[in-house]
């Protein structure tokens, strides 16, 4: 099957292509340089913009599925960066694009806690970006992971930094708040797994780990893996921290938005996550996938 892939060259992306390639599939990546990729047979690289729908209808012209990886964490206004732009006009673009070309299988890449009354407006964008794919004639499944952790990861290997650095870890709030870290090597495989699985049309999959934690815990997980005893921490008061994070989150060397604190407090956990039984994954406990690259 040859499958457009948008976000290619991301942190899942690149798992997904892999694994594309692997399982014997043609890839057609969308990337915004020609160099992304070092050459290789079944891979081809187009260089293309989601937020320019001119751009991409003849892109996947002679392709059966469109898998869709596009998001950011984190808006940057002055650059264009926006979660309209990146989660919702860019879905639309895909989706069109798609359905001008007559490509009926599309794969979309969501996150876990997205839902219609949703605070934040990270999963806001996503929940329009859902509704767009809902509402089109493809043979559609959503994917809601949870945070996705694996080798070149951001977060994990951000904390693993501090830890490394800090003689004391800052916690915002009460450490309590709960996540449930998916491996990206079970994420990728669901995505290539669900392109030949027709039960999968027409539903929404939330992705979660085997295991969930309080935000302490998942320190003390990665301070076990880098060999340490114990991971001291400070845990710095809401009600100060909020308003800091308010007034600094305009500057891009500060780690944090108020949009992510508000989503790092309402926690990333699944209450339903029959999608591991579903694809047939044996997924590893968190100690055991960290130990992999920390």
């Amino acid at each position: 099957m040859r499958v457009f892939v948008t976000g290619a060259t991301g942190f899942v992306g690149r798992q997904i292509v892999q694994q594309l390639l692997d399982n014997q599939h043609t890839v057609r990546a969308l990337v915004r340089g020609p160099d992304a990729f070092p050459p290789q047979p079944d891979l081809e690289t187009v260089v293309g913009d989601v937020t320019s729908a001119e751009s991409l209808t003849d892109l996947l012209s002679g392709c059966e599925a469109v898998i869709h990886l596009v998001g950011i964490i984190r808006e940057f206004g002055g650059r264009d960066i926006t979660f309209e732009r990146l989660h919702t006009l860019a879905t639309g673009n895909i989706v069109a694009a798609a359905q001008a070309q007559g490509v009926q299988r599309y794969i979309q890449m969501s996150a876990n806690g997205t839902r219609a009354n949703a605070v934040s407006r990270y999963h806001q964008t996503k929940w329009a970006a859902e509704e767009i794919v809902r509402g089109s004639q493809l043979d559609w499944t959503i994917f809601r992971p949870s945070l996705i952790y694996g080798p070149n990861d951001e977060f994990v290997n951000m904390l693993a930094g501090l830890i490394r650095r800090l003689p004391v870890v800052p916690v915002m709030g009460d450490g309590t708040y709960r996540l449930q870290p998916v491996h990206v090597r079970d994420v990728a495989r669901s995505f290539v797994t669900a392109l030949a699985m027709p039960q999968s049309v027409s539903q929404t999959y939330s992705c979660c780990g085997i295991q969930a934690f309080s935000y302490d815990q998942l320190l003390d997980q990665i301070g076990q893996a880098l060999g340490l005893t114990r991971v001291r921490k400070i845990h710095q008061p809401l009600a100060l921290m909020k308003p800091v994070v308010g007034l600094l989150q305009s500057c891009p060397l500060f780690p944090m938005t108020s949009d992510q604190l508000q989503m790092l407090l309402e926690g990333n956990i699944c209450t339903d996550n029959n999608w591991a039984e579903t694809f047939q994954l044996e997924q590893p406990e968190f100690s055991a996938g960290i130990a992999e690259y920390l």
